[in-house]
């Protein structure tokens, strides 16, 4: 399928609204709404954001951001064919909603991860040396997980007749319906599973296969000290594989509490998508375990570059890698990861031709049919 621009007379109007957005001067914030919306501009739709946390108005590759104060005192007539919600929360979206939800005929809710989870059953317990801070934050969430619920289950309801409910997976449905707890026939014909997109160098650039490798296993996390991302579990299994060579990169605290192997090389910084690209074709493996993850943006662009990918054999993790051959599961729990056979089954493997199942074309190309179908009702 191709992704069709729209004639200029024939334009959608979307208003998207985000808790936070990138800004011009380089701050980087739920870039994965951004990555949608430079593409729904190419694709000839007209998008607006609106990002709570903004200060003044900007515009930043071509998409125009502004201020809730803008919105309410300029833009709130307007005539929008679409609103779109990403990951909505009671504080900014909730309140939106109660007050101009009357002027939207068609409402788009985007649902990414915690936001309609009960987090303390989902999220595995913090390292040790995060459990001070967590233990107060973890009451202060569960009552308000609670109660969010509650709030999101009563308005979902009410307004279900003019709204569509997309989940980046299978699983992030199967969560919202059980915390949520609505009625899936009320959504039946309301609900979509269309996943994330991936950076799209990792569309247009294939992993180098003959370029020298200066490690055996990449790890890249932005964040080390969020134990779901399993830091522990990848230095777990450098210590159990003493011959090969690890490379961990990413910021947090995890090695200033926790030894370091000597077969592993910590490198303290976060990457551009360029320089991901750079570190993946001098590694002749990715290992990106995970406890949990409603789907997973930087594991399905690695599988999708082509470089061999070793994740966790967890529920999400098999429905969003199937089909990819290059990529193979280890259990998190097993505390004697011998990594050699995978290993050497996995960088035998020729890959022949990119899986597209994460690419623009089916994954922005399905929102965009799911705008128009809005549009024509």
């Amino acid at each position: 399928m191709l992704i069709k621009k729209l004639p200029e007379g024939d334009r959608v109007k979307v208003l998207v609204l985000a808790t936070d957005y990138p800004r011009p001067d380089g701050y980087i914030s739920c870039f994965f709404i951004h990555s949608r919306n430079k593409q729904y501009i190419q694709k000839g739709i007209d998008v607006s954001v609106v990002s709570f946390k903004a200060a003044r108005d900007y515009i930043i590759d071509g998409v125009k951001v502004y201020t809730l104060g803008t919105y309410e005192n300029m833009l709130k007539e307007c005539n929008y064919d679409t609103i779109l919600s990403h990951a909505p929360n009671l504080r900014n979206h909730y309140r939106f909603f109660k007050k101009y939800g009357k002027y939207f005929d068609n409402i788009i809710f985007f649902f990414h991860g915690h936001e309609v989870l009960i987090t303390s059953e989902i999220y595995p317990r913090p390292y040790d040396y995060n459990k001070m801070k967590f233990a107060i934050v973890d009451t202060i969430r569960k009552v308000y997980d609670k109660f969010k619920l509650i709030v999101w289950r009563k308005y979902f309801n009410k307004i279900a007749y003019k709204s569509q409910f997309v989940f980046v997976s299978n699983w992030m449905y199967e969560m919202f319906t059980k915390f949520v707890e609505i009625d899936p026939k009320s959504i039946k014909n309301r609900s979509y599973i269309i996943y994330n997109c991936i950076g799209e160098q990792f569309e247009n650039i294939s992993y180098n296969v003959k370029t020298e490798k200066k490690y055996d296993f990449i790890t890249i996390r932005n964040n080390l000290d969020g134990s779901k991302y399993g830091i522990d579990i990848v230095t777990r299994i450098a210590e159990n594989n003493p011959n090969y060579k690890f490379c961990v990169v990413g910021q947090g605290k995890y090695f200033k509490y926790n030894r370091k192997p000597n077969n592993l090389e910590w490198i303290d910084k976060n990457l551009t998508h360029e320089e991901v690209v750079d570190f993946l074709n001098k590694s002749k493996c990715a290992l990106l375990p995970t406890r949990a993850d409603a789907q997973g943006v930087m594991a399905c662009e690695m599988a999708t570059f082509g470089i061999p990918l070793i994740t966790s054999d967890i529920d999400v993790c098999r429905e969003i890698f199937e089909g990819f051959e290059n990529v193979a599961f280890i259990d998190n729990d097993d505390s004697d990861i011998h990594i050699e056979p995978i290993f050497e089954e996995l960088t035998s493997i020729n890959v022949k031709k990119k899986n597209t199942k994460y690419f623009a074309e089916n994954t922005i190309g399905k929102e965009i049919e799911l705008f128009n179908k809005q549009r024509g009702k």
